[in-house]
């Protein structure tokens, strides 16, 4: 498995438990893991019975978590964005600017996109020092959006530079008769940022590219809603060239049923494992069964253990 692991899927099929108790085993086998979660519902604080939060706690030996808040990190983001045209821009036209930063802070994909950013910085910064990175995201909608900025922010941004480069260039001519020379438009402030975030944006493509560096695992319960939703979500992720590597199959029943109700939705069940088999059969499937119990700290360690012989 890839050292950096994306656990994915629908609200409610058991993300968190699956990322939670697949970190855990990684910690165990005594490698230094990174548990990150990037769902705006955080519950790995709740699952381990642990403060958690934006910095990095440790939470078990060799097991260290971080919550990112995406409404934290927009503002953080959007306070940067006007230190750095405070640099740029004269100071007549910053109270303007500050009016438009404003409104973009609350426009929609913001938040996205400084969580984008947060998650980067974290897989960039934090590469030499784990042995995993994994990360436990947000239901299937949020998390391919975030997945997909990079494609889109980086012909947004290559946008942005020719504009800029054009509208420096025709301030050149006006001035002196000839266009800029490409040192004058590297040393443009406006080009610097443009060209600084866009070649974060390449490395993360680069990245989440590379099927030897990260893989996506969909985490699905035996039903129809869960398959269908997966099925859709790989298709976009493969359009943007992201691995899809294995499906989690997770609350699996016993075998041992002898209510009539739940025979019947062990046969339910039966009949969505072919079609999961059948479905997903280029991808590695593994199941986890349904606990007797809520999952919490004391027994997150009964699922870990299912992975030594599932991944």
């Amino acid at each position: 498995m890839n050292k950096i692991i994306f656990f994915g899927g629908k609200g409610g099929v058991g993300k968190t438990t699956c990322s939670s108790s697949y970190a855990l085993y990684e910690a165990k086998r005594g490698l230094k893991t990174l548990l990150v979660s990037t769902d705006p519902a955080h519950s790995t604080s709740d699952i381990f019975e642990k403060t958690i939060n934006d910095t990095v706690t440790s939470i078990y030996p060799n097991l260290d978590a971080i919550e990112i808040s995406g409404e934290k990190e927009s503002k953080k983001y959007m306070d940067s964005v006007r230190v750095s045209l405070k640099q740029i821009v004269s100071p007549i036209i910053v109270q303007e600017i500050n009016k438009q930063i404003d409104a973009a802070s609350i426009s929609p994909g913001t938040e996205e996109a400084a969580l984008f950013d947060k998650m980067i910085e974290i897989i960039i910064e934090k590469n030499d020092e784990y042995d995993k990175i994994i990360f436990d995201t947000a239901p299937t909608g949020h998390t391919l959006r975030l997945l997909s900025l990079p494609e889109l922010l980086g012909a947004w941004l290559d946008s942005l530079i020719q504009k800029r480069s054009k509208s420096v260039n025709l301030m050149s001519m006006a001035l002196k008769g000839q266009k800029a020379s490409e040192k004058e438009l590297e040393k443009d402030e406006v080009i610097k940022v443009l060209k600084r975030r866009y070649d974060k944006v390449l490395s993360a493509k680069k990245i989440m590219m590379d099927d030897r560096q990260l893989s996506f695992i969909f985490v699905i319960n035996a039903e129809k809603l869960p398959i269908d939703e997966t099925v859709k979500a790989i298709n976009i992720l493969e359009k943007y060239n992201i691995f899809v590597s294995g499906i989690i199959v997770n609350k699996i029943l016993p075998d041992n049923m002898k209510d009539e109700f739940w025979l019947s939705k062990k046969e339910q069940e039966q009949k969505y494992l072919k079609i999961i088999a059948k479905t997903f059969k280029e991808k590695r499937i593994f199941t986890l069964p349904l606990l007797k119990e809520d999952m919490k700290a004391d027994n997150l360690e009964i699922i870990a253990d299912k992975f030594a012989v599932k991944i």
